[in-house]
């Protein structure tokens, strides 16, 4: 999956998105995400819906004849024409703490000590922050006889109706694997190509298993966060490697913006999107990346009018990976990845073999966005397996014939791929 994160508030109306569309289509992605779509609470937060069989009106044309739900049909077809397939938040875990739900079914919700609708939560900067406007479903580990299963499953059907066929299933690992399992298997008995992917960032390794091994397709991993040293990357890629496919991303929308944090340089951008879509199965990207934007998406406040104007334009490097990505097919999987010792401290090398036998690769990256780095090394083919040519596919100034010994001068950031068949 190569997945570009539209976010719908800066998108603005569906029939504003075609061009947004389109340009996901020329940088190669497959995929187009956004963020909940459906009808909000009082918070006016994209993750606090009050109302899963409604459609947010701030994304609807009111000056057209159609319902919201065709409207919404229509941008799916057209990302359909473009090669592209609709994925889209599925957000069971919580609803909006007005929602009418919470009078309807009251046995739906967790409650806390004082018997009051609980809030959920997250630990940020060591400090526990409870979002108010939200209330914690209920998902009982048993199977459900309040309805609550049911009417998750009629979220999902709706929405699979109105055109899209993924799901990121937001904070997946607080809904118990076993309503995954079963929501996800009925799914796909009556829609076999419907994608689930699980985000768990923030909960503990133990938490991750469980979550991936129940019946998802893919889980989100951490690999942003990496220094390109600690230890802790590589494990959580083997936790998970041979039960389900992970996606990357160099940044999201909860998230700073990359460009931002590096003081706008381009290296880093380009450096954390390769590393991004060459680690794992999966990537993804959010809208604006490619033009270096600085002005974090925010889920309540972002309007189109924040769309920013470019600082930078990568849609043509971003596709050019993107095409390295789909051509070959061992950086689709979760195949057999080693981080090797280099003399340069500075230089990550990544040997990645396929476990479908479809061959290996080299990642010579430069890990200093700063400075030039120097590899050296005395025959390229002892690093792989598999027998010669090694064929160069980097992204930029690619190379006919490779050496021995080989040396190479990389760039900030830059980094040389190699591809050897099986």
């Amino acid at each position: 999956m190569r997945i570009y994160n539209l976010f719908p508030r800066l998108a603005g109306e569906f029939t504003d998105w075609h061009g947004h569309l389109q340009r996901a289509a020329d940088m190669d992605f497959d995929w187009v995400f956004v963020n909940p779509i459906q009808a909000l609470g009082r918070s006016r937060s994209l993750y606090s819906i009050a109302d899963y069989f409604q459609i947010n009106p701030e994304f609807v044309n009111e000056r057209l004849d159609s319902t919201p739900e065709d409207q919404v049909r229509g941008v799916c077809r057209q990302a359909e024409a473009l090669g592209l397939r609709m994925m889209v938040d599925l957000v069971i875990n919580h609803c909006a703490a007005d929602s009418p739900l919470t009078r309807q079914h009251p046995d739906w919700f967790v409650r806390d000590d004082r018997g009051q609708i609980a809030h959920p939560g997250c630990i940020e900067d060591g400090e526990r922050v409870v979002w108010h406007d939200l209330a914690m479903f209920n998902h009982p580990a048993e199977r459900d006889d309040r309805g609550l299963f049911a009417y998750c499953k009629d979220v999902v059907e709706y929405l699979i109706d109105l055109g899209f066929s993924g799901f990121r299933c937001d904070a997946a690992y607080k809904v118990p694997p076993d309503v995954w399992r079963r929501l996800i298997g009925e799914i796909k008995q009556g829609h076999p190509d419907v994608v689930f992917t699980a985000e768990t960032l923030g909960c503990r390794p133990h938490q991750t298993r469980e979550t991936a091994e129940s019946g998802f397709d893919y889980v989100f991993n951490s690999a942003k966060w990496w220094d390109f040293e600690s230890p802790w990357l590589m494990e959580q890629y083997e936790l998970t490697r041979q039960s389900v496919r992970s996606v990357s991303f160099p940044e999201s929308h909860d998230t700073e913006r990359l460009f931002h944090e590096t003081g706008h340089n381009v290296a880093a951008q380009k450096q954390r999107y390769l590393f991004a879509a060459l680690f794992s199965a999966g990537v993804m990207m959010p809208a604006g990346y490619e033009f270096g934007f600085t002005r974090r998406p925010h889920v309540v406040e972002s309007r189109p009018e924040h769309w920013e104007e470019p600082n930078i334009d990568l849609v043509d490097f971003i596709g050019a990976v993107n095409r390295v990505k789909r051509d070959w097919p061992l950086f689709q999987e979760e195949g057999v990845t080693e981080i090797l010792p280099h003399a340069n401290p500075a230089i990550l090398l990544i040997w990645k073999a396929s476990v479908e036998g479809r061959g290996e690769a080299l990642v010579i990256l430069n890990k200093d966005v700063h400075q030039w780095q120097t590899f050296e090394t005395e025959n390229l083919c002892q690093l792989v397996q598999a027998s010669p040519p090694l064929k160069d596919v980097s992204v930029e100034w690619p190379m006919d014939y490779l050496p021995a010994p080989f040396t190479f001068e990389l760039h900030p950031g830059m980094a040389r791929i190699l591809v050897a068949e099986a």
